[in-house]
């Protein structure tokens, strides 16, 4: 390269002084501008078959730039870094661009510079750092000058904005599959010592934050690839392998800042929408690796500081739009929670909390242990339960059953006073309280499918199912009620359980529009109007699936069908599709200059299922089978969320192709979705817009059941398929049953034992 007065005939790129005009005396037409670090403007005509390395050396040569052109690079105004893959894209949209250091010169001097501790100028440098550090050039060698701990002492030691600035830094190097795992439990213990303070700045908070999610994750059973030496123990820890930390070494340090998840929670609330996001990033990803062995003590100390309530506070905030994704994975998570409970049985010799709970209720009963007429003991049978072993008891509904119970004995001051009204009525009308409660967990565990972990489909929320125990203690009230009302004695429980049924299914409808107070005058019903309601819900369905082994059934047929769709929209992200390019919502640049050039987009999802390859163009085109044609691609694992409905078709693109999918220009598409990154300052990775309502439900769903804890379902005609592949599957199970005249009986008990075991099998021959 050279400028305009020496320019030598057919110079792959020369440049020209910005004192001339725009084309040189031999016609070349400048491609951009190159500033220099003295700000000198240089408009030079770069050919794009060159490599950058080329251009970088020629521009040294001809501006006589001293040292050697190893040294530099080219960067764009936003401070991205010129590389082969997108020197033809910059020099077709004529990107000013600037002659900088190159990546691992600019790493030594800011690594030396962390060194010298420099007050005045270490804000600068840590704010360069949190820029560069993504760079695999600048990385490798900032961790070669042992930059890595000179970053992790100025975290150690410094507060406010370079703080922030150094847990950005931090934050940016861990988007890297190496280069932290020096990070000790010291490191650990620090940041979780800067989320507990009240006082820290919100700056300082959200990296914080991002980084002990990312601590998390960090688990040797996420690394990837396959884990050499894993064992049946669990995968083996690679030496220098980042993927050695998880959720129990970061427990173990939250466990020594007591008041963490408090402000954490409390932080759902903050005025700062990316505040809240992050925390709630923070407590999903804790929900979903939470090990075996702290499982128990960190949903207690979540349930102690009202997270839940917390979540459904921030589902009435309609201005956090992009929580959305958020609070749904939430749901699916308390939904995993509430299956562990419910399959977790009651063991009062390896769980003192059971006991504790146990005596709790019979203490508050206010009841005395006797002893009946065939002197066997009377404790719980008096309360309900058909016999003394609550550990058999509990079987079906396990700790969340216990939990349920000792939730109503605390919400009701009146609790011993209603038990003895029933035990002074004759032993046939006694409502068998404690019975009813356990009935009560199995009909709400049915209307909210809480079946067996990463099966959510709900595709709204769920603010009722997030106060279970409230919900628990207004049906079994009803239950009561109901019992009392119609007059049932002991052989009538089977009805009256149909009676609650019904009443739930109507008071848990509409369950994101309606308010607690509708909830609450629906369990109110008296029984005759709930009886006649009953009746005519009964002529339209069979009392044929209300029973249990009907009920089992349909569960098992329910994660059938959620697998099978789950891989059909795996499939469709395999085959790729057309989108238009979309632009978010809230750009604050006017619209009509962000029309792009090229508005179509093909997608594919590579068979890794670890990243998404796509290319632009201005007009669709066949595209060829595998990754050829799609030069582009995302990561999987950068993707934060999908948001959906927030993006806005193109200025004047529905003018123009006339192809495009029918939508509003005057508002989002709702056919359109995002891919929020996982790093709040890059935004949305890709706005698209579905040509059609099937292909925006493949996709949106298929990207979150394609996440490792199942994710959670975002159209009505994902859960509608899987809801009717369940009843279709159903119907030919009963139909198969019918049609040999089986009957379906309403529960299983085993015969009495064998006389004698006199007996023996002989082998036919």
């Amino acid at each position: 390269m050279s400028n305009h007065n020496s320019v030598p005939p057919r110079s792959p790129s020369s440049s020209t002084p910005p004192t001339n005009g725009s084309q040189s005396k031999i016609g070349l037409v400048p491609t951009n501008n190159v500033i220099t670090s003295e700000g000198v403007t240089v408009r030079a005509r770069i050919d794009p078959t060159l490599t950058v390395a080329d251009v970088v050396r020629q521009l040294c040569v001809n501006l006589k730039i001293r040292g050697s052109p190893s040294d530099f690079a080219l960067r764009d105004g936003n401070h991205e870094l010129v590389t082969n893959d997108n020197l033809r894209k910059k020099i077709k949209a004529k990107v000013d661009l600037r002659l900088v250091n190159a990546p691992d010169k600019e790493a030594r001097e800011i690594a030396e510079k962390l060194l010298l501790r420099d007050p005045k100028t270490m804000k600068l440098t840590l704010y360069s750092l949190q820029r560069y550090i993504r760079e695999n050039e600048f990385a490798s060698e900032f961790i070669k000058y042992n930059g890595v701990a000179q970053l992790v002492d100025i975290i150690s030691s410094s507060q406010g904005n370079t703080l922030a600035y150094a847990l950005t830094a931090m934050q940016n190097l861990m988007e890297l599959d190496y280069g932290w795992a020096s990070l000790d439990e010291a490191f650990i213990l620090r940041v979780v010592q800067v989320l507990s303070s009240p006082q820290s700045l919100i700056n300082v908070c959200r990296p914080a934050t991002a980084i002990l999610k990312k601590l998390v994750e960090a688990d040797p059973s996420n690394a990837p690839g396959p884990q050499a030496g894993s064992s049946k123990s669990g995968p083996a820890i690679v030496p220098g392998s980042v993927y050695r930390y998880g959720f129990t070494m970061v427990f173990e340090q939250m466990r020594k800042e007591k008041s963490l998840l408090e402000t954490i929670v409390k932080r759902l609330g903050s005025a700062d929408t990316a505040m809240a996001h992050y925390s709630m990033m923070l407590i999903n990803s804790l929900l979903s690796h939470a090990s075996d062995a702290r499982w128990e003590e960190f949903i207690a100390e979540m349930e102690r500081f009202n997270m839940r309530k917390a979540v459904v506070r921030l589902m009435s905030q309609h201005t956090m739009e992009d929580l959305t994704s958020c609070i749904l994975d939430f749901q699916a998570n308390m939904l995993r929670v509430a299956y562990r409970k419910k399959s977790t049985p009651i063991n009062l010799e390896t769980h003192p909390s059971h006991e504790a709970d146990l005596n709790y209720i019979w203490n508050h009963s206010k009841l005395v242990e006797e002893v009946d007429g065939n002197g066997q003991q009377l404790k719980w049978r008096k309360l309900g339960f058909d016999t003394e072993d609550v550990e058999l008891e509990f079987n079906d509904v396990g700790v969340l059953g216990l939990e349920c119970l000792k939730r109503f004995v605390e919400r009701d001051p009146d609790f011993s006073k209603v038990v003895l009204e029933h035990l002074s009525r004759p032993v046939e009308r006694r409502c068998p309280i404690a019975k009813a409660s356990n009935e009560v967990v199995e009909l709400l565990s049915e209307h909210w499918a809480i079946f067996a972990p990463g099966y959510s489909t709900s595709t709204t929320f769920q603010p009722f199912f997030l106060d279970f125990y409230k919900v628990h203690a207004l049906a079994t009230n009803f239950f009561l009620r109901m019992w009392s009302e119609s007059g049932a004695a002991s052989g009538d429980f089977a009805r009256v359980v149909a009676l609650v049924r019904s009443q739930v299914k109507l008071a848990l409808r509409s369950e994101n529009v309606r308010a607690w107070h509708e909830v609450d005058q629906d369990f109110l019903c008296e029984y005759r109007a709930v009886r006649d309601r009953q009746m005519k819900e009964l002529e339209q369905e069979d009392d044929l699936l209300s029973k249990i082994p009907i009920r089992n059934l349909r569960i098992k047929i329910h994660k059938e069908s959620y697998e099978f769709v789950r891989q059909q929209r795996i499939q469709c992200l395999l085959q790729g599709a057309w989108f238009v390019i979309a632009l978010p919502g809230n750009a604050p640049q006017p619209r009509e200059s962000r029309r792009p050039t090229k508005p179509w987009r093909f997608v594919r999802l590579d068979n890794s299922l670890k990243y998404l390859h796509f290319v632009d163009s201005a007009a669709k085109f066949p595209v060829r089978g595998g990754l050829e044609d799609l030069p582009e691609r995302i990561e999987i694992s950068a993707i934060s969320e999908i948001a959906t409905g927030a993006c806005v078709p193109p200025p004047n693109v529905l003018r123009d192709y006339n192809d495009l999918p029918p939508t509003s220009p005057l508002g989002p598409s709702p056919l359109s979705f995002s891919l929020l990154s996982i790093h709040e300052e890059q935004g949305s990775l890709a706005d698209l817009i579905a040509p059609d309502q099937s292909r925006w439900a493949d996709w949106t769903d298929g990207l979150n059941m394609l996440r490792k804890d199942g994710g959670h379902v975002s159209s009505e005609e994902t859960k509608g398929f899987v809801d009717a592949l369940t009843e279709i599957g159903l119907k030919i199970k009963l139909l198969d049953l019918s049609g040999e005249m089986v009957e379906i009986p309403s529960g299983l008990t085993a015969g009495p034992p064998p006389p004698n075991t006199d007996f023996f099998f002989s082998e036919l021959t």
